[in-house]
């Protein structure tokens, strides 16, 4: 350990930083007219990429990817707020040098410190917007936008969406329906997708859990016929595919997910889809499926101290894991701050009918669009002075 630590400090990393800094007060403003400087420090989880992109494309402003590679010990930096390099190793990582950026677009806490730097260099012209939970306080940030599950503070600069940031749209569901038409030809319509998570904090999405889902995945499908679509993600375990794959007893695809697999055909699932069947511990695939404002149900994995649904409601058989437990007991006895209550997103979807529980029949209205995305969009431009 002392080692590793020797080594964020040593001086060949010093000279690193000093070559990366070298004539570091260069900034070039963009040109009257000419849109702004935009870098996206990618997020390191699929979530905050996806938002990050989203927000990116949709601005319509040319912009750079910066991928980072992070030191074992960059919590070292992030921790205390630090606005530097530490966190990341040069070599391995995206060219941080001017011109600098307008505008910085991150997430995560390892990206915080590279935002301010990033900032520093440029004399304070660039502008950091911050999407998720910021861990710094939201001063420290041009604008962060975010959603209820996490307890960021109510500020001038900051904007709560009830849902994050996709690039769900119409235009976008035609052409993935052009795509992956295909693949589901040879399957009866209308097609009900399901969108599949996993473990997460206090939830557990197991055996008993995947076992009510094919009950009522097949109920579902059995009241209108067609076909199932259904597709995992990176946290769902083994055990919930062989139960699904046993259990279900309708016309059904199944897609196991891969890294960095192509034929992937979760957007195709969305597009395609009549209703949208989606475990509710993942917010940004329920995010993206009530963009479509298709009928949304919520599958919810059991956790016994913090339920989804109402604890008055209907309690199931629970599946167990030592994670979940250790999970709970940190958000009982924790700061509050560290913590994140995914189910004030579920209680926004339910008030804005944009979703119910999976098992409940789905109201008859059409869920208006959602302007997240657009409330954001102009939030970044007023920094700008740009509409």
């Amino acid at each position: 350990m002392a080692t590793r630590l020797f080594g964020v400090f040593s001086p060949r990393f010093v000279d690193q930083v000093q070559e990366q800094i070298t004539n570091s007060v260069q900034t070039e403003p963009p040109l009257d007219g000419a849109p702004p400087r935009v870098w996206v420090v990618t997020g390191y989880r699929a979530g905050e990429r996806s938002q990050l992109l989203a927000l990116a494309e949709r601005l319509d402003w040319p912009y750079e990817l910066k991928e980072l590679s992070y030191r074992k010990t960059e919590f070292t930096t992030s921790l205390f707020r630090g606005n530097d390099l530490r966190g990341i190793r040069l070599k391995h990582s995206s060219a941080l040098a001017p011109p600098w950026p307008d505008l910085v677009l991150s997430a995560g806490m390892r990206n915080e410190p590279v935002g301010r730097w990033i900032r520093n260099r440029s004399g304070g012209k660039t502008r950091l917007v911050h999407v998720g939970r910021p861990w710094a306080d939201p001063e420290r940030f041009d604008l962060v936008i975010t959603t209820p599950q996490y307890p960021v503070p109510r500020r001038p600069n900051v904007l709560c969406n009830t849902m994050t940031l996709s690039l769900v749209s119409p235009r976008w569901l035609e052409e993935k329906a052009v795509l992956w038409r295909q693949r589901y030809a040879a399957l009866p319509g209308p097609y009900t997708g399901a969108l599949l998570g996993g473990d997460s904090g206090p939830y557990t999405f197991g055996r008993k859990t995947a076992q009510r889902l094919a009950r009522e995945a097949n109920r579902l499908v059995k009241s209108t016929g067609g076909s199932l679509l259904i597709t995992t993600s990176a946290r769902t375990s083994p055990e919930v595919v062989d139960v699904l794959e046993r259990e279900i007893d309708v016309p059904f695809d199944l897609y196991k997910w891969k890294k960095g697999d192509d034929s992937n055909p979760y957007s195709g699932i969305l597009a395609l889809s009549d209703r949208l069947i989606v475990s509710a511990d993942s917010i940004s695939m329920l995010s993206e499926a009530c963009t479509t404002c298709k009928p949304v149900y919520m599958l919810d994995p059991v956790s016994h101290r913090y339920p989804m649904r109402n604890p008055a409601g209907a309690r199931f058989g629970e599946d167990r894991r030592l994670q979940g437990f250790l999970y709970s007991l940190l958000l009982r006895v924790g700061p509050r701050r560290l913590g994140r209550d995914i189910r004030l997103v579920h209680r926004k979807l339910l008030a804005e009918h944009r979703a119910v529980w999976l098992g409940e029949d789905f109201p008859d209205e059409v869920p208006v669009p959602a302007d997240d995305v657009q409330r954001a969009l102009a939030r970044v431009r007023q920094l700008f002075n740009r509409q």
